[in-house]
């Protein structure tokens, strides 16, 4: 290659870096308006007896998502920060074949039955335009080049982090989001998984374009709500940058083309689609049936994102399972108790922190017991929970 071959391939590349990074500040400035003229966010705020104020399930199944401000206190935020660098970020292998964290001990996520670590080069779309969990993924988002030193591999997604932090754990136990859990989907609601996304400034992966769910699809009974929701807790809040986007409405659509939509845009940017912007200690819940992904975050903010999943029993009991998060198996009765005993756990170990709050009632909990108690036994259990994953 020439002297002036290479000059002009290197000025051209420079100059379509520079019209991307143009085109995505633009991007990025008019979705955060459009997030915030949906009207889908505010504090918990229950009625007088005590349920879900109805504006807030309201706005939820009109957009697919809603944002829950305050949910966690400042003080909760220390606690769950402190607990997941000490007890899980930095106790990561060193690399995906490691045994050892970077000081030599026993690292977190190794020996596991159930899928636990998600490795990625940095800035990388580890699932876009591959055949990956079921080709859900259609179109690979951009790549942007990683600094220099960056490092080879991250983990940008741990799945089953209830047996790493119990402070996740407390999480998953709160009162005001269990309520929304029964108010979205009924009282005998059921886990569906949990997963710590992790988003390092200049490394962070991204997550092409998709819709969860691979079951159910075709069934007669099919609504907005058949694929449960997630809850994403933000630790250090999220921004267009660095967060997830949906595209609103999208949950009421039994049939979804990505890639068409992506084509019609002339990218990745998909021009309906909005972030989901939060400040530290919000909560957003987001339908799983809706259009959502993120971009690779090359901005210079955190995002950690404590996620927990829940479904409706009905759509979960005597179906066999997608197989993405755990083994394609009948969810019966006790697969399912089995597997929600998390969710007594969770409320234990929260009421043992925040003896003040009043503690969530589960029904199903409560109608057929038993009580559940989170100590040292109940920990020892914890191993591969996540295997037990109601995925559908």
């Amino acid at each position: 290659m020439s002297t002036d071959t290479a000059t002009r391939e290197a000025r051209e590349a420079r100059e379509a870096r520079e019209a991307h990074d143009a085109a995505m500040r633009t991007y990025l400035r008019e979705g955060e308006a459009r997030a915030y003229a949906l009207g889908n966010r505010g504090p918990v705020r229950r009625t007088a007896d005590g349920r879900i104020h109805p504006d807030i399930l309201e706005a939820y199944w009109r957009c697919g998502f809603y944002v829950f401000e305050g949910v966690l206190s400042k003080a909760e935020l220390t606690e769950i920060d402190a607990d997941i660098r000490g007890n899980v970020l930095e106790r990561l292998p060193v690399r995906h074949d490691a045994t050892v964290d970077a000081l030599g001990r026993p690292a977190i996520g190794v020996g596991h039955e159930a899928p636990t670590l998600f490795w990625s080069k940095p800035l990388a779309d580890p699932f876009g335009g591959t055949t990956l969990a079921n080709g859900r993924h259609p179109v690979k988002m951009h790549e942007p080049t990683a600094a220099a030193d960056a490092p080879e591999e991250i983990v940008y997604l741990i799945l089953g982090p209830l047996q790493f932090s119990e402070t996740h754990l407390r999480v998953y136990g709160h009162p005001d989001l269990l309520a929304v859990a029964a108010a979205v989907n009924g009282d005998d609601f059921v886990p569906f998984n949990e997963a710590l996304f992790i988003k390092a400034p200049g490394l962070g992966a991204s997550v092409a374009w998709h819709r969860d769910g691979v079951t159910h699809w075709d069934s007669p009974d099919w609504d907005e709500g058949t694929h449960g929701f997630n809850f994403m807790a933000q630790v250090y809040g999220c921004t267009p940058a660095n967060g997830v986007w949906v595209v609103p409405g999208t949950h009421k659509m039994r049939r979804v083309d990505i890639k068409a939509m992506c084509a019609a845009a002339g990218s990745e940017r998909l021009p309906e689609a909005v972030p989901i912007i939060c400040a530290p200690g919000d909560v957003a819940i987001t339908n799983r049936q809706a259009v959502h992904g993120s971009f690779a975050n090359t901005s210079p903010d955190w995002r950690l994102t404590l996620n927990l999943g829940f479904h409706r029993r009905r759509s979960v009991l005597g179906v066999t399972g997608g197989g993405i998060h755990a083994a394609p198996a009948v969810f019966d009765e006790a697969r399912i108790r089995e597997r929600a005993r998390v969710i007594g756990y969770g409320i234990d170990a929260r009421r043992q922190r925040f003896p003040d709050e009043t503690p969530f009632v589960y029904r199903p909990h409560a109608e057929a017991g038993p009580s559940y108690r989170w100590d040292e036994a109940a920990r020892a259990t914890m191993k591969d929970y996540n295997r037990l994953d109601l995925s559908i």
